[in-house]
């Protein structure tokens, strides 16, 4: 894999697979070894004795042509006898995971218990599937994302798979978080003078993103940073385009905007992207705005998207310098 010498890196915040999307096309437009993809971990679980991470696959997958086109998650031309042979022995199989897919969690479990580390095997699965880009977890420590119901609190998966996302959302929190460390190449990379930009995909704001900016040293270097952040709302006309994004942000009483978006991430991003049908919203922000089309139904909206990110975030470096001088966010 590249060594990151080029300055023209860029830094992209993601969880799940609009997340995934997106990276895909940045990785695309940028060409090899100059991105980096700080992904969500607070969806890692333990399941049937394996160690789950299926944001970090996600990624894995998208990035090296392996992932479902279909589903958007999983492996392609999967099968599931190991499920069906779980059924008939009365087996949990409301986590599906597939044959392919389980060479992975088995795989990464050995690495775990031998002491590994979940950062160590993720570089090592991008270099089997022949990804020459950085993918990193938010942190090596097990910080899980909890979700506080009508129904109890409930693990993530519990919340998003077997329950469908049915019970109404009270709270959200990441155990553990406190006790995470950032890694140290995502601290260097910012701090450093390499980076392009830094982008927050269109993943969902609250499952997907809130755990990456929970881990101590991750907001407050984002806030920090020289390159411009640059968020994509997941927000088209009032809807989600995909998860329960909509339905969380109004359970927690929030309304359904792309003003929402931007004021959950006011302290961090320079710019936000919106979808070119909610262009009105761009002079009620308070932010930069760019609207262009940000749904991705093909890998050419991925690329063109990732281009216009890219272009948006460079005007942003031009007009804003002078205001961010020492560092400071606008």
């Amino acid at each position: 894999m590249s060594a990151h010498t080029s300055a023209d890196q860029v830094l992209a915040l993601c969880g799940g697979i609009g997340g995934a999307k997106l990276a895909l096309g940045l990785y695309r437009v940028l060409g090899p070894g100059r991105l980096t993809v700080l992904v969500n971990t607070g969806d890692d679980f333990e399941h049937l004795g394996l160690a789950i991470s299926p944001d970090l696959d996600t990624v894995l997958y998208t990035l090296g042509g392996l992932a479902d086109p279909e589903r958007g998650w999983g492996r392609a031309q999967e099968t599931w006898q190991c499920m069906e042979a779980l059924r008939q022995l009365g087996g949990e199989t409301w986590f599906q995971l597939g044959d392919r897919d389980l060479a992975m969690h088995v795989e990464r479990s050995g690495w775990l218990r031998r002491g590994q580390t979940l950062s160590a095997f993720a570089a090592r699965a991008a270099r089997q599937f022949g990804i020459d880009a950085h993918i990193l977890p938010m942190t090596d420590a097990p910080v899980r994302t909890i979700v506080e119901t009508d129904e109890g609190a409930l693990p993530f998966q519990h919340y998003f798979v077997r329950r469908r996302c049915e019970p109404v959302v009270r709270a959200i929190r990441f155990a553990r978080a406190a006790e995470a460390a950032a890694p140290q190449s995502f601290i260097d990379l910012v701090a450093g003078d390499s980076l392009r930009a830094i982008v927050i995909c269109p993943s969902n704001p609250y499952l997907s993103v809130d755990p990456i900016l929970a881990v101590p040293g991750i907001a407050a270097a984002l806030a920090t940073a020289r390159a411009p952040v640059v968020a994509v709302s997941p927000i088209i006309g009032g809807q989600a385009v995909k998860g329960p994004t909509a339905k969380i942000m109004v359970e927690l009483g929030l309304a359904v905007t792309n003003e929402s978006i931007a004021g959950h991430y006011r302290s961090l991003i320079d710019g936000l992207v919106v979808d070119e049908a909610d262009g009105a919203d761009a002079a009620r922000l308070d932010v930069p705005t760019l609207a262009v089309p940000t749904l991705m139904r093909d890998l050419a909206d991925r690329e063109r998207l990732a281009g216009d990110i890219l272009a948006f975030a460079a005007t942003l470096v031009q007009s804003s310098a002078p205001m961010r001088a020492g560092g400071r966010r606008r």
